[in-house]
């Protein structure tokens, strides 16, 4: 296993919310998964701080009928990359946020366990922006250098753990672009 202690669990760069939506990982697990998902609140909206507030547990679910269903729901992500590309941290990264659901890669279920979630503002149905796309590259070559773990191979969307449930980050995130950043920042 490798010695997470060393490393510091925020990101720099981040502003840093805590939210309450978080536990420890199993000792046992290694960080080798990274997640990429994507929110908006209401869906296909953005803006407004609706998504912060559902992650720290503090969204008034009375202000919109769709955050009706969301009453009693406790998700976190990691990261959070706003569709300007200001990055927000919620849980700390050797924490198990809880992001994932039931899902499985590689044939290892329970991804939260071992993996770190990054959500991107947005939605299955519009393209995302350059300002996410860069931050996220920035983002991920960070992670990638505290968890030589999480290989190129190692990254995935949320669709690929939990295929039945979900479909994000869509068919609007350019894994191709995504990747060329990523390889620019690795320069």
């Amino acid at each position: 296993m490798i010695n997470r202690q060393s490393r510091s669990d925020l990101l720099a760069n981040a502003q840093f919310l805590a939210s309450p939506h978080f536990d420890d990982r199993p000792t046992d697990a290694d960080i080798d998964l990274l997640v990429i998902h994507c929110i908006s609140l209401p869906p296909e909206q953005y803006g407004a701080d609706y998504v912060e507030d559902f992650f720290m547990g503090k969204l008034d679910c009375s202000l919109h009928p769709y955050f009706q269903q969301l009453t009693s729901v406790r998700v976190s992500a990691h990261i959070y990359i706003k569709r300007g590309g200001q990055l927000l941290q919620f849980v700390p990264l050797a924490k198990r946020a809880w992001h994932a659901g039931l899902s499985e890669f590689a044939g290892q279920s329970r991804c939260n366990d071992f993996s770190i979630g990054i959500e991107l503002e947005g939605d299955v149905n519009h393209a995302y922006t350059s300002m996410q796309y860069q931050c996220l590259a920035t983002v991920t070559a960070d992670i990638q250098q505290r968890y030589p773990l999480i290989t190129r191979e190692r990254i995935t969307g949320h669709s690929d753990i939990a295929p039945v449930r979900k479909d994000d980050p869509g068919p609007h995130f350019d894994w191709s672009h995504y990747f060329s950043c990523l390889d620019r920042k690795d320069n």
